[in-house]
């Protein structure tokens, strides 16, 4: 379901670092997800995740930000289809690092056609 997919943010609550310009690669193997991210105020960032029984991702994050900070977090992300077929996952994150705060953020598969 997530094996080779690119998503970026759409939406994130003011104290995220992800914005528009962070690209997400996704893999997948079996219940084991794992990607890569960097863009906008992140210079480089992986997240691992397991799928659970009701098809979310539970997951821990970490990147490195613009300011050299390395920052770490949790997330669940509930994945919702869009009408044309592709992935948007809804998340509720909090930060494990820094001020320990949370928020929510939405992020949308993209391709080529809708880059």
């Amino acid at each position: 379901m997530y094996d080779n997919k690119r998503f970026r943010s759409v939406v994130n609550t003011e104290n995220g670092e992800v914005g528009a310009e962070t690209v997400f690669h996704y893999r997948q193997d079996g219940n084991l997800v794992w990607a890569d991210y960097a863009g906008g105020s992140i210079v480089k960032g992986f997240l691992l995740a397991t799928v659970q029984p009701d098809g979310s991702l539970d997951m821990r994050y970490q990147h490195v930000n613009q300011t050299g900070d390395l920052m770490t977090g949790r997330c669940r992300s509930t994945p919702e289809f869009l009408a044309d077929g592709r992935l948007r996952l809804h998340e509720r994150w909090q930060w494990t690092s820094g001020d320990l705060s949370s928020g929510e953020s939405i992020v949308e598969e993209f391709t080529e056609t809708n880059a």
